[in-house]
C-alpha cells in the first residue's frame, strides 16, 4: 500500500564546544596563547565558564585581527564555529560601547550579516539572541529578507539595530535609498557567511558592487568572509577588499587568511548491495531498501540528491516501503515555504527521521542530531560533497558519516574519486569569474537611485570589485548608455530612458516611478521556465505553423532552446518535430520517424567538476586503482580493455561500430553533459558536411553518442574524415556562430539579461507581468537588437552568458586543445561495454519508477549480451 506523503530544516548551533586547539590552526597568535583571553570582555569569559566550553584558537585569532581593521578570511571545516568566530569581532565592540543613553545622535546599523539563504538569516538571529540574552549584552538583533513585513522595513531605517541579518538583494536594496548615507555611516564589520557560494554567480556580482558602495559610505568598515570548502583562498581573500589601485597608498593587500586543518576525519563509504549496480540511468531505485535500512538504524538521515525530480521520485519510492512509519520529510525550493518552514520546525523539534533535500539544505545546518548524510547519484564535484557531507554530527571534533548511492556504473568512479578527493582535502570550487554586465547595468540604476552620481567616481568605485577590476571605461560608458537609453536602437522610446545627465555631468533617475520600478524589480534570480508543447500540423512549404492542437505536456526550457527548426525529440512517447517557439510555447508537429535526432536529457544539472571529471579518466586509465572498485565495475572495465581499449588519461577514444541499421559513433569525453551537448551539436553538422548523413546524438556526463546513415568508422579508415579536423578547435568559430544563430538559445539567455538588467520589468504596481508577457517582450526587442543593432551591449552580455553557462565554452576549449593530437580510434564491430550506458540514453524518455527500470533493464540486457559477445 502507497503510504501518503507528509511534507514536513533547521536552527543552527553557533556555540561550539570543545578546547581550544592550537596545533589545528596556521596562525600567529597560536604562538602566545596566554594572550588569548584578553581580547573578550568579562561577560564572555564568564559565560563560557558558566557553560564548560573554550572558545577556539581560530575564533580568538580572527577577534584580535578583525578588531585590529584587518579584512580576514576564515576557512574551517564544517562544525569549526565559523559563524560565532565572525560574530565575536562586532559582539565584543558592542559590549565595550555599551547602550546607547536616551537622546543620543541617530547611529546607523554597527553590522552586516549577508547569508545566501533567507531561511538562514533568520535561524541566525534566533540563535544569536540566545548567548546575548544570557549575557545581557548591550547589543540588539534583526533580520531583513524578503519576507519581513515593509512595516518593519520602515522602522529599521529609522531605527537600525546594532546587528542586522540580510541576504545580498537586501542590501541592493538599502543602498540603493536616499538615505543609505546615514544609515551605514557607522557600520564597521560585514560578514560574509558561506563566502563560496556567494562570489560565483550573478548573486554574488551584485553583492561585490554592493560592498564596493559599502566602503565608499563606510570608508573603515572591516570585511570578514566565512566558507567551508574553498579550491584558492586567494580569490576570496581579494574579493574581500577593494581591488583598483588608483587610491593613495595603492591597492589593498588581500584579507588576512585564518584556515583551520585537523578535525575528525569524515567516514564515507559507497553502498553496495547484492542488486546488479545498473548500467545507466540517473535515480538509484534499485539501492532504496538499502537506503531505507541506513534510515531505520541511525537517529536521524539527510539524503541528498541533485534534482527535484530526483528528490520527488526518491521520496515517494520511500514512503512506498516505509512499513515502519517511520516520519521522513521532503525539502527542495520548489515547495511552498510555509512546507518548508514545517520541515525546519520538525528537524529541529527531532520529530524526523529522515529528510530528501536538494541544494537548499547544502548550507548553514548546524544539526548536531544528524548523524547520517546519505548522498543519491554522484556529487559531481568534491567540494560540494564536502559541504554535504558537513551537514552530518555538525560539530568540528566528531567524525561525519557519509554513504553514496552511485546511480550506475560510471558514477561508481565518480563516487570514489569524490571520496578520495574529500581525504585528500581536494577542492574544486569554481574561480570568481567576470562580472556580468547586466547585473552592472542593475547596479548602475540602483546607484542613480540613491543619488545623481559622477561617472568618474562610479566607475572607480565599481572597478573596485573584484569580478569587475579589469572593466574597461568604454565598457562602462556602454552600460551607462544603455541605462540612459536602451541604446541607439531603443533611444527613440521615453520608457528606457531610466537616468538623464544633469548640467553638472551627473546622472539622476529620469522621475520617481523609475526608482519605485527599479525596488520592485531588483535581483539576479529568473526563475527556469517550462514551456507548453502544443501539436500543430507542419507546413512543408515553410512559413507560419498552424495553431490550436492540443499541449502535450511542458518541458524545461533549458532543452529546447539548444533546438533548431527541424529537429526532432522524445516526448509523451511521441517523435515530434519541433517547429519552433511563439511566446510561450514549444510548437511541435508528428515526425514520422523512429530516430530522435535529440533525446530528452537525463541526470543532474550539476555539471561535472574538472577536478572529478579528471580523476575518473585517471581511474580508467590505471588498472591499479581498480580493486577499491566493486567487482561488477572491476569486470565491466576489464571486459572494455579486452573487447576494445582504455583510453590513457591524456587520450580520447573514439569508437565506431554498426547496430541495425545505423552507424554508431562514441566519443569519452569525460568533460560534463554541458560541454558534451555543445560538443555534439557542433559535430554533426561537420558530419553533415562530410556526408556521414548524422540523425542525432545523446550526452552524458561521460561520453558522447553520435549516429548516422553512413558508416563513420569506414569513412575514418579510407580518409574521408579526420579525426584531427573533426575535432579541431576552429569548431568554436564559424560553426558555433551558425548554430547559435539557428537555435533559440541566445533569445533566451537574452530574456534572463533583459530582465536583471532592468530592460524589462517583470513587477508594476498592483500587477506583475506573466511568463508569456515578458517573453512576448524581450523576443520583438531581441529581433530588433540583431537586425539593427547587432553589437548592442546586451547582446554582448547574452552571448557571455551563453558561452560560459549553457554551453560551457571555456572547459570545451580546453578539452580540444588537451586531445590535440591525442585522439584514438578503436573500430568495432559491435557495441562496447564502455558504450552501453550511453547507447542506454538514445531515444528514452524518462519514466519514473519501477517502469524506467524495467524499460532499462530490457533493454540492457540485449546491450549487454552483445557487447560481451
Amino acid at each position: 500500500m502507497r503510504r501518503t506523503a507528509v511534507y514536513l530544516v533547521a536552527v543552527p548551533l553557533l556555540i561550539p564546544v570543545g578546547p581550544i586547539t592550537l596545533r589545528d590552526v596556521d596562525t600567529t597568535l597560536a604562538d602566545n596563547p596566554n594572550s588569548l583571553p584578553d581580547l573578550l570582555p568579562p561577560a564572555f569569559t564568564t559565560w563560557f565558564a558558566q557553560k564548560g566550553w573554550s572558545p577556539r584558537a581560530h575564533q580568538m585569532e580572527l577577534l584580535a585581527r578583525a578588531s585590529g581593521g584587518e579584512n580576514m578570511l576564515l576557512i574551517a571545516p564544517t562544525g569549526a564555529g565559523k559563524t560565532l568566530a565572525g560574530f565575536l569581532p562586532s559582539l565584543t565592540d558592542l559590549t565595550r560601547r555599551g547602550k546607547l543613553p536616551p537622546g543620543a545622535p541617530f547611529t546607523g546599523v554597527h553590522t552586516l550579516y549577508i547569508s545566501p539563504l533567507k531561511a538562514l538569516a533568520v535561524d541566525i538571529e534566533r540563535n544569536l539572541m540566545k548567548p546575548v540574552e544570557e549575557m545581557r549584552l548591550p547589543v540588539s538583533i534583526e533580520n531583513r529578507t524578503g519576507d519581513t513585513p515593509q512595516s518593519k522595513r520602515q522602522r529599521q531605517k529609522l531605527s537600525p539595530p546594532d546587528i542586522l541579518l540580510t541576504t545580498p538583494e537586501q542590501v541592493a536594496l538599502l543602498i540603493a535609498n536616499k538615505d543609505a548615507t546615514r544609515f551605514f555611516k557607522d557600520l564597521k564589520y560585514v560578514v560574509l557567511d558561506e563566502l563560496h557560494s556567494l562570489v560565483t554567480s550573478k548573486r554574488g556580482h551584485l553583492l561585490s558592487l554592493g560592498l564596493a558602495r559599502l566602503r565608499r559610505l563606510a570608508p573603515g568598515l572591516t570585511t570578514i568572509g566565512l566558507s567551508a570548502t574553498v579550491a584558492d583562498p586567494m580569490d576570496l581573500q581579494r574579493w574581500l577588499v577593494p581591488q583598483n589601485g588608483d587610491a593613495e597608498d595603492g591597492p589593498a593587500p588581500p584579507a588576512g587568511l585564518v584556515h583551520v586543518t585537523g578535525g575528525a576525519a569524515p567516514n564515507i563509504s559507497i553502498m553496495t548491495t547484492q542488486d546488479r549496480i545498473p548500467w545507466s540511468g540517473h535515480v538509484a531505485t534499485y539501492a532504496i531498501p538499502a537506503v531505507y535500512e541506513e534510515i531505520r538504524k541511525h537517529k536521524t538521515t539527510l539524503i541528498f540528491v541533485n534534482t527535484r525530480f530526483q528528490a520527488e521520485l526518491l521520496f515517494q519510492e520511500l514512503w512506498t516501503i516505509n512499513e515502519d512509519n517511520l516520519p521522513i520529510a521532503l525539502h527542495h525550493g520548489s515547495l511552498d515555504a510555509g512546507l518548508r518552514r514545517k520541515v525546519e520546525a520538525a528537524m529541529s523539534a527531532n520529530r524526523l527521521r529522515a529528510v530528501v533535500a536538494t541544494s537548499t539544505l547544502d548550507m548553514g545546518l548546524d544539526w548536531g542530531d544528524v548523524d547520517l548524510v546519505v548522498h543519491v547519484g554522484a556529487p559531481k564535484g568534491a567540494s560540494r560533497l564536502a559541504q554535504r557531507i558537513g551537514r552530518s554530527n555538525h560539530r568540528m571534533d566528531e567524525p561525519s558519516k557519509a554513504i553514496l548511492v552511485p546511480a550506475n556504473r560510471f558514477e561508481v568512479m565518480e563516487c570514489q574519486a569524490a571520496l578520495d578527493a574529500n581525504y585528500l582535502g581536494a577542492q574544486d570550487t569554481p574561480p570568481v569569474g567576470e562580472g556580468a554586465l547586466d547585473v552592472l547595468a542593475q547596479h548602475v540604476l540602483g546607484m542613480a537611485c540613491a543619488e545623481p552620481f559622477d561617472p568618474l567616481e562610479l566607475f572607480s568605485e565599481i572597478t573596485s570589485a573584484s569580478p569587475y577590476a579589469d572593466l574597461s571605461w568604454e565598457m562602462f560608458e556602454r552600460i551607462v548608455d544603455f541605462v540612459a537609453t536602451g541604446g541607439y536602437a531603443l533611444r527613440a522610446y521615453e520608457r528606457y530612458a531610466k537616468i538623464r545627465k544633469t548640467k553638472e555631468g551627473r546622472f539622476r533617475v529620469s522621475n520617481p516611478q523609475v526608482a519605485q520600478q527599479y525596488r520592485m524589480n531588483l535581483g539576479t534570480i529568473v526563475e527556469a521556465a517550462e514551456l507548453n508543447v502544443r501539436l500543430v500540423k507542419h507546413n512543408a512549404k515553410g512559413g507560419s505553423v498552424g495553431r490550436g492542437g492540443m499541449v502535450l505536456g511542458k518541458v524545461e526550457e533549458y532543452f529546447l532552446e539548444q533546438l533548431v527548426q527541424g529537429d526532432t525529440f522524445l516526448f509523451s512517447g511521441k517523435v515530434l518535430r519541433f517547429e519552433g517557439i511563439r511566446e510561450n510555447e514549444c510548437l511541435v508537429s508528428n515526425a514520422f520517424s523512429l530516430d530522435p535526432k535529440i533525446p530528452a536529457y537525463a541526470g543532474g544539472r550539476f555539471p561535472l567538476s574538472t577536478y572529478l571529471a579528471d580523476q575518473v579518466r585517471a581511474m580508467l586509465a590505471d588498472p591499479a586503482r581498480w580493486p577499491v572498485l566493486p567487482e561488477q565495475v572491476r569486470d565491466w572495465l576489464a571486459l572494455q580493455r579486452e573487447k576494445s581499449m582504455l583510453p590513457a588519461r591524456d587520450e580520447l577514444l573514439v569508437e565506431t561500430f554498426p547496430r541495425g541499421q545505423r552507424f554508431f559513433f562514441i566519443a569519452y569525453c569525460f568533460e560534463g553533459r554541458l560541454a558534451h551537448q555543445t560538443l555534439g551539436m557542433l559535430l554533426t553538422r561537420r558530419l553533415e558536411r562530410a556526408g556521414a548523413r548524422p540523425l542525432g546524438f545523446v550526452a552524458t556526463d561521460y561520453s558522447l553518442a553520435i549516429w548516422g546513415l553512413n558508416d563513420i568508422g569506414e569513412m575514418i579508415a579510407r580518409g574521408a574524415l579526420s579525426l584531427a579536423d573533426l575535432f579541431d578547435e576552429d569548431m568554436l568559430g564559424d560553426d558555433l556562430e551558425a548554430w547559435l544563430d539557428e537555435s533559440f538559445m541566445l533569445k533566451r539567455t537574452f530574456r534572463n539579461c533583459a530582465v536583471i538588467s532592468g530592460l524589462i520589468e517583470r513587477r508594476h504596481p498592483g500587477k506583475e507581468k506573466t511568463g508569456r508577457q515578458v517573453t512576448v517582450s524581450t523576443d520583438l526587442i531581441y529581433d530588433v537588437l540583431r537586425s539593427h543593432e547587432p553589437d548592442h551591449v546586451l547582446l554582448e552580455a547574452t552571448r557571455r552568458d551563453a558561452a560560459s553557462g549553457l554551453l560551457d565554452i571555456g572547459r570545451l576549449g580546453a578539452m580540444l586543445s588537451r586531445i590535440k593530437g591525442h585522439v584514438v580510434h578503436r573500430p568495432l564491430d559491435r557495441v562496447s561495454p564502455l558504450a552501453v550506458p550511453v547507447m542506454l540514453e538514445i531515444g528514452r524518455e524518462p519514466v519514473a519508477g519501477e517502469a524506467q527500470d524495467a524499460v532499462l533493464a530490457e533493454a540492457a540486457e540485449d546491450l549487454i549480451a552483445e557487447a560481451m559477445g
